[in-house]
């Protein structure tokens, strides 16, 4: 399994199973129609490529494995590792959840026409909230939690009874609410799941406007 997967990823990597190099194998097979795998073999090396051209790119696909990637491997150290390990698990996903968020509150302020803050890093802690709009001396919060496919959300309906006492102090301070949106991926794009906050959060932006 192991050396399947090396030979696999690499002729991948390489590309020596692209068309170009091995011929249009989907279609051809159709035209050939075969009854066994000698009908196949016959016609392939007849009409779409050589036994010898093959056996050329096997052994390229071995000067690959031995040369470049080996060399390559030896270059890994085990700081590139630990390294990599880190990256992935840290910066890449807390890139990707901090680009997630930045598009759902983009989304919310071409949709209320108002300016949409980030949060001080005390009011995270402190509040439990992401960002802010400001009215008058006065604060909205707001909270934005990823969902898959709302799998995610009882576990966060129980975090939000638990953030309730933040936000309410939050509310105390500053003197508007805060707003838990959620956000999916729909079609490769980021979707408020429940849109109908947009309302009440348009409702409480009215009301501090009078304050």
């Amino acid at each position: 399994m192991a050396k399947e997967w090396i030979l696999n990823s690499v002729m991948n990597r390489f590309q020596l199973n692209f068309k170009r190099n091995v011929g249009p194998t989907s279609e051809s097979i159709r035209k050939c129609s075969p009854k066994s795998i000698e009908d196949w073999e016959e016609y392939y090396f007849q009409n779409v490529k050589s036994k010898e051209h093959i056996i050329e790119l096997g052994k390229k696909l071995y000067i690959k494995i031995t040369e470049v990637v080996q060399a390559e491997l030896d270059d890994i150290s085990e700081q590139d590792c630990i390294d990599y390990i880190i990256n992935l698990v840290i910066n890449r996903t807390f890139d990707g959840y901090m680009t997630e968020i930045e598009t759902i509150y983009g989304q919310l302020e071409k949709i209320l026409n108002i300016k949409i803050e980030p949060a001080p890093d005390d009011w995270d802690r402190l509040f439990n909230v992401d960002f802010f709009i400001k009215l008058n001396e006065k604060y909205i919060g707001l909270q934005i939690k990823p969902v898959n496919e709302c799998i995610q959300l009882p576990g966060i309906y129980k975090e939000r009874a638990i953030q309730l006492e933040t936000h309410i102090k939050f509310t105390e301070v500053f003197g508007g609410k805060v707003f838990y949106i959620f956000s999916t991926k729909i079609g490769g794009k980021k979707e408020i799941v429940n849109k109908e906050i947009i309302d009440e959060i348009i409702i409480e932006i009215e009301r501090l406007k009078k304050l």
